[in-house]
């Protein structure tokens, strides 16, 4: 459900991954992976939440323990919104509101504003700042600082949950991410109708409406060129007065991400960020801009397999690591596809953790402040936020645009290979196996229903005068999650 209305692969509603097939059905293999998985969520939350009340977080230990547990899980609860509601608005636009008008008032409403024009692709964009951001703050929140000890851990156990990042990865991903996304991408219409939804959905509208991330147009507009493409609007030509407070916004956005780069950079040259200790600058920036080109490179994966879904086998296996690539996705019934999606979930959060580290500004008492800012000003660079308007922009939007305009090019080569490879092996290992069993048990607590018992199949719909609406087919820059 991710990239699949920007490619032409079916919508209707029951085009859904084969749950047997990325859970590998009941067998006593699933099962013993799902316990442990659960067990290691468990121990993740014990060792996070012992963190917290011993202050050693950055945020309970320069503030309070009390406002770090309520960002934390603030955040947690609003990440896995903004993940369930992003299935939701992909998914439902081919079907026809009338059908669920009566049953899902809030959703019909939500919908109705949220699909008009190009509304969907401002929700995308502003959406992908907010899944960034929300990690920064869960990072501050729960992260361990610097030689942190807790629960008198072996060191062995204290060195694979605190300081590789476990436990929060773990934390993250089957709470606030994976477990809203397997129910929302069947129950749409339950996890849509809902007022928080509507609340994240126009939070999202406004931060793309704010210009913060208008540099990804002129991104797209550039790739649009090079790949010899026009870009598709559902809206008409802007006029004279909308078309310079639009190019107003891309040049804000512009300034803002270079002086992004310009603070993150001279922290980073001097010292001044939450990077481990012993660490040199110049092999700090190396690691910013590395960690930037995997999670690139994972986001452009994402969208290029979803896009040569559709093409023949001639077509798409147009080199070997193309050929070895897709045989890895779509032998053997198609399973690697979504075992990649779960796979890709855990090491793009385990990037955003590090690369929220690298970027996050911090200063000793007594050093300067960065570029001789001023105290507010620094306070400001320490929330971690320019980190994530990087990340967002050219670590994840300017990746998924180079992929849609050439996804054969993202196909077939080494670095694609790998990284699926790596994927592939930790959906494999089980380690976040936990998340179907949070979703079960969530989908029992809220009452949610598949979206079939609301509207029916596509060709029961197609039945009753009402088939699913033909969604974009070849275009190029409409965002994906």
């Amino acid at each position: 459900f991710f990239a699949r209305h920007q490619f032409g692969i079916p919508t209707s509603l029951n085009y859904t991954f084969d749950k047997s097939k990325v859970t590998m059905g009941d067998d006593p293999l699933t099962f013993i992976k799902k316990t442990i998985s659960v067990l290691l969520l468990i121990f993740s939350l014990v060792v996070v939440h012992a963190l917290i009340a011993d202050k050693q977080t950055n945020l309970s230990d320069n503030i309070h323990p009390a406002l770090a547990y309520v960002a934390l899980w603030g955040a947690l609860i609003w990440l896995s919104m903004v993940e369930g509601s992003q299935a939701s608005m992909v998914g439902l636009p081919p079907v026809d509101r009338e059908l669920y008008r009566e049953s899902h008032p809030i959703a019909f409403k939500i919908c109705e504003r949220g699909h008009r024009g190009d509304n969907l692709d401002r929700y995308l964009m502003g959406r992908q700042f907010m899944v960034l951001a929300l990690v920064f703050v869960i990072n501050m929140s729960g992260a361990p600082i610097e030689d942190a000890d807790v629960l008198n851990l072996p060191t062995p156990l204290a060195n694979a949950f605190l300081k590789s990042g476990l436990a929060m990865i773990l934390f993250t991903c089957m709470i606030g991410q994976l477990n809203t996304q397997v129910n929302a991408s069947h129950c749409m219409l339950d996890y849509l109708n809902d007022h928080f939804a509507t609340f994240t959905v126009w939070v999202a509208v406004g931060i793309e409406a704010s210009g913060l991330l208008h540099a990804s147009y002129l991104i797209q507009m550039i790739v649009a060129m090079c790949a010899g493409q026009t870009i598709e609007s559902n809206e008409p030509p802007r006029d004279g007065l909308a078309n310079v407070l639009y190019w107003g916004r891309v040049l804000f956005s512009c300034g803002c991400l270079g002086f992004a780069f310009a603070v993150t950079l001279a922290a980073l040259f001097d010292g001044k960020t939450t990077m481990w200790d012993g660490i040199p600058e110049v092999v700090s920036i190396i690691f910013f801009f590395g960690l930037m080109s995997v999670v690139g490179m994972l986001e452009g994966m994402q969208i290029a397999f979803f896009a040569v879904a559709k093409m023949t086998e001639e077509e798409r296996n147009y080199n070997n690591w193309a050929k070895w690539t897709n045989e890895l996705l779509f032998d053997n019934g198609g399973r690697g596809l979504p075992g990649f999606m779960i796979g890709r979930q855990l090491c793009v959060v385990s990037c955003f953790f590090v690369i929220a580290r690298v970027t996050t500004v911090s200063i000793e008492d007594g050093d300067d402040n960065v570029l001789g800012v001023g105290d507010g000003a620094q306070k400001f660079f320490e929330t971690g936020l320019l980190g994530a308007l990087i990340t967002t922009i050219v670590a994840s939007i300017a990746w998924q645009l180079v992929a849609s305009a050439f996804p054969l090019t993202m196909l077939g080569n080494v670095v694609t290979y790998v990284l699926l490879r790596i994927c592939l092996f930790l959906e494999a290992t089980g380690i976040a196996s936990g998340a179907w069993v949070l979703a079960s048990i969530h989908k029992k607590v809220a009452g949610f229903q598949k979206d079939e018992v609301y509207v029916g199949t596509a060709e029961e719909r197609a039945a009753q005068g009402h088939g699913d609406k033909k969604i974009h087919d070849k275009e190029i820059g409409h965002l994906t999650g």
